[in-house]
């Protein structure tokens, strides 16, 4: 289990809650700051003494309280953490819902993890901080509710049947006589690497198996 993890939370009772999950995990004296700016400086110092963070788990939003802060919220802390760290790994721990910026922080590998704090919350921590360690990517069953519905639009029928028959390993150049033989239409080649290239280009994707994972890990297919 992760040695050394460091809290980004401003409100004191979720702060405590996330300090009683680490410990039941086994994790002791994990550390905690109020500003964003404050954890930066954290993360730099464990650098500089050779005794890196493992772990950075943050919220979104940070109440203004008056004390002025160079990074406003969670998101811009992690890439400000990304690049002096790149292999920490990262879990956002919020009731905001930010999911396309979410989502977009995911494909480029900045965020590990991704819980809501709603019921079942802690539960659902646990299991982020379980699967994180072991090099998983974690987003809570409520999480990928939103984005699914966010993304429910640009997925057809025929998008979803394409993306099946990838998924089972049916070569491009093969689909048209799939999608005929179920009835459905348009088939040709040159309809289905339209939608394809649709796809990707909306979710920012360069590869037909990036496309797959991803519908994969939204339980699409």
């Amino acid at each position: 289990m992760f040695k050394k993890v460091l809290i980004a939370e401003d409100h004191d009772t979720e702060n405590v809650a996330v300090q009683i999950t680490l410990r039941d995990l086994g994790v002791h004296n994990p550390k905690y700051v109020y500003y964003c700016d404050h954890a930066l400086t954290w993360i730099k110092n464990a650098i500089r003494d050779g005794e890196p963070y493992d772990l950075l788990i943050t919220d979104i939003e940070f109440e203004d309280d008056g004390n002025f802060q160079e990074i406003k919220d969670g998101l811009a802390l992690i890439k400000a953490v990304k690049d002096i760290q790149p292999d920490i790994k990262t879990i956002i721990f919020t009731g905001k819902d930010r999911s396309i910026a979410i989502n977009e922080m995911f494909k480029s590998s900045q965020i590990d993890g991704h819980v809501i704090k709603a019921r079942r919350g802690g539960q659902h921590l646990r299991e982020a901080i379980q699967a994180v360690y072991q090099n998983r990517i974690y987003q809570s069953p409520n999480t990928k509710k939103i984005i699914q519905e966010q993304n429910s639009h640009e997925f057809t029928q025929l998008d979803l049947h394409i993306i099946k028959l990838l998924y089972e390993g049916i070569a491009q150049k093969d689909m048209p006589q799939y999608l005929q033989q179920r009835d459905i239409k348009p088939s040709s080649l040159s309809s289905i690497e339209k939608r394809l290239n649709l796809m990707k280009d909306i979710l920012g994707f360069t590869k037909n198996e990036q496309l797959v994972a991803y519908c994969k890990e939204m339980e699409l297919i």
